[in-house]
């Protein structure tokens, strides 16, 4: 609308708002959000249900390389599923570290202790043990996972989750042939001893308390007392 140029600047007061002042207001409002930041454990939950399996190790590997998983997640695979890992709490961590430190000096130059770190035991089956004692003829350089052949001793740590290890990993270890497999129980403060593998699980499983005294089949010269790895 045009003026009749009688009433001069106050009609223009009249007809038009500062927009500097507007633009201040418009900044001052809360911008709205989009999208709420999630954690990474949670990303990995809403992984495990939208993609639930079952998975080869190959395609789990691959759900790596395409982000959905980080290799910092606690995560393993089962029998083709993704399964959280337990977290790990100070008694857990003390007895692998004396695991570790017991073997690794007593063990011969060939032999490598692994702590935690994946093992390909099956097409859909790619645990993370407490420990695998390894001796691979072809060394260990370049790129590689650890298969049943190169595991000479598995070991597994348990308090919150003794069922799994003792109902479901360690018969996997079994039928994949690794020759001799230890259960430490912390809350039962024992170990099974678990050898002669076999389709079935172990043929031969046998509990040791303190005082007793532990020799692996494969590492000749080794010997842990019990005391030693409970602590």
């Amino acid at each position: 609308m045009r003026g009749n140029g009688r009433d001069g600047p106050a009609a223009a007061a009249r007809f038009f708002v500062p927009v500097r002042a507007e633009m201040m207001l418009v900044e001052r409002r809360a911008r709205p959000k989009l999208t709420r930041a999630f954690r990474r454990v949670h990303i990995v939950h809403m992984a495990a249900r939208l993609l639930p399996g079952p998975f080869t190790v190959d395609s789990y590997h691959r759900l790596a390389e395409l982000g959905i998983l980080d290799e910092d997640d606690r995560v393993e695979l089962l029998d083709g599923q993704i399964v959280e890992m337990t977290p790990i709490g100070g008694t857990h961590a003390a007895c692998v570290i004396r695991l570790t430190d017991l073997l690794s000096r007593r063990s011969s130059r060939d032999i490598s202790v692994s702590v935690q770190n994946p093992v390909a035991v099956a097409e859909r089956w790619e645990p993370q043990p407490d420990i695998a004692v390894l001796r691979r003829p072809g060394g260990y350089a370049g790129a590689w996972l650890p298969s049943p052949q190169d595991v000479l001793l598995v070991i597994e740590v348990a308090d919150r989750s003794l069922e799994r290890d003792r109902d479901l990993k360690i018969p996997r270890y079994a039928a994949a042939g690794i020759p001799e497999a230890w259960l430490v129980d912390l809350a039962g403060d024992a170990i099974s001893v678990c050898r002669q593998p076999g389709p079935d699980g172990y043929a031969e499983i046998v509990t040791v308390t303190r005082a007793e005294t532990l020799r692996p089949l494969l590492l000749p010269g080794v010997a842990v007392a019990v005391d030693q790895i409970l602590g």
